[in-house]
């Protein structure tokens, strides 16, 4: 390992830079979301509508993201990542522009192809940083990403607090983040980044050829990841798609307290990342996602049960922490499948975990329309139990190789 005195200069620069990176990429997106009920009002949506078309956003990172290697190996990790951001705030701008829900989604379609560019090139460029520390530091870029995602979901409750309009917002945002972005560039290590075989399979550039040998239990075990990566996707989703709409609608709470839903989500996930590595170590992977997994489960269940206000805030933030672990554990696993070469467990999981973004805004919105949007939100405490009954996966606390 490399002590902190030995790291470069030039190293603790670029991991600065690759914060503001993941800041960035968090706050963006939470700018638009708490406005989400305001553009749904405004284009005159049902639940169904709304909930198709808030899906173009995982659609497009679906579509796009084996593209970024490509773009990676051509300009490097750190420009890709840059030029994802700016491009992202553009689609974002444009879907709060749209004056009607085809050009919503397609700004979406745009702003979710890119961003998902964005997100491997930006864990590209960390992972490239990692290596010259020595030692890992991904986890924390990804608590700044949710700290990003606090930022920008309070400047919206700002913003609604204000009725300052949403194209004016989005623009605020989109200026401040693509300048933070550049900044960022400035600080990032520069060049092209040294590709390896191992790269590009965790890159998503190749998984044709990533299998050696894999048995029926490899495979059943990869199924079970995938449904743990999709239960902690499915209660992210639920926070940013639908906590300031049943806030606002179903509980009439004021608009700018309907945004601290999603706030209360990512916020309380913040905290679970901070924590979760020192309570993996002692307690195991395993012990972990089913204390998660009963958290949110329990949480978000009392919540719709006895809804109230300040009860369904908490029943968010205890859905956010308890899934908070769930995806990078799930992913740590998968790398490290006998049967399949490094990396390519972590791509396939990260490839279908999409899925569950992809999904799940209509399937509530379908189920709103026709029971409620209360009854939709039970996907949350079922994600908590399918977490649950699938971490038997992951790894418990005797089969940990601790780092320090």
């Amino acid at each position: 390992m490399t002590s902190s005195a030995q790291v470069a200069p030039e190293l603790r620069r670029a991991r600065v830079g690759v914060a503001l990176l993941f800041l960035t990429n968090g706050a963006l997106f939470a700018n638009i979301l708490p406005r989400y009920p305001e553009i749904k009002d405004a284009l005159g949506l049902d639940a169904a509508a709304y909930g198709l078309a808030i899906a173009a956003f995982p659609a497009g990172a679906m579509v796009a993201g084996l593209a970024a290697a490509m773009f990676i190996r051509r300009f490097g990790s750190a420009k890709v990542a840059v030029a994802g951001t700016i491009i992202t705030s553009l689609g974002i701008l444009a879907a709060g522009f749209s004056p009607s829900v085809i050009f919503f989604a397609l700004g979406l379609f745009i702003g979710g192809a890119s961003d998902a560019i964005t997100d491997v090139a930006q864990n590209a460029h960390a992972l490239r940083v990692q290596r010259g520390f020595g030692r890992s530091i991904i986890n924390s870029f990804h608590a700044i990403w949710s700290i990003g995602a606090v930022v920008g979901g309070s400047m919206a409750a700002v913003a609604i607090a204000v009725a300052l309009p949403v194209g004016i917002h989005l623009i605020i945002s989109a200026v401040i983040f693509g300048v933070v972005s550049l900044v960022a560039l400035r600080m990032c290590l520069p060049g092209r980044d040294d590709r390896t075989e191992e790269d590009a399979i965790a890159g998503g550039e190749e998984v044709g050829g990533a299998l050696q040998r894999i048995t029926a239990k490899t495979v059943i075990i990869i199924v079970a990841l995938v449904l743990i990566s999709i239960a902690g996707a499915l209660v992210e989703d639920a926070g940013m798609s639908w906590a300031t709409l049943y806030l606002a609608t179903s509980l009439d709470a004021p608009a700018a307290l309907a945004a601290t839903g999603y706030i209360a989500l990512v916020g309380a996930q913040f905290i679970g990342r901070i924590v979760g590595d020192r309570l993996t170590d002692r307690f195991g992977q395993r012990a972990v996602a089913v204390t998660g997994g009963l958290i949110a489960s329990v949480g978000m269940g009392l919540a719709l049960a006895f809804p109230t206000i300040p009860g369904t805030i908490l029943g968010f933030a205890a859905a956010g922490y308890g899934v908070a672990t769930l995806i990078p554990a799930a992913m740590h696993v998968a790398d490290e499948l006998p049967g399949l070469r490094h990396g390519a467990g972590l791509t396939i999981v990260s490839w279908l975990l999409r899925l569950g973004f992809l999904f799940s805004p209509p399937i509530v919105g379908l189920v709103a329309d026709n029971a409620g949007l209360r009854t939709g939100l039970l996907v949350v405490p079922i994600a908590g139990v399918v977490a649950v009954l699938c971490a038997w996966a992951l790894q418990g606390r005797r089969e940990r190789n601790v780092q320090p």
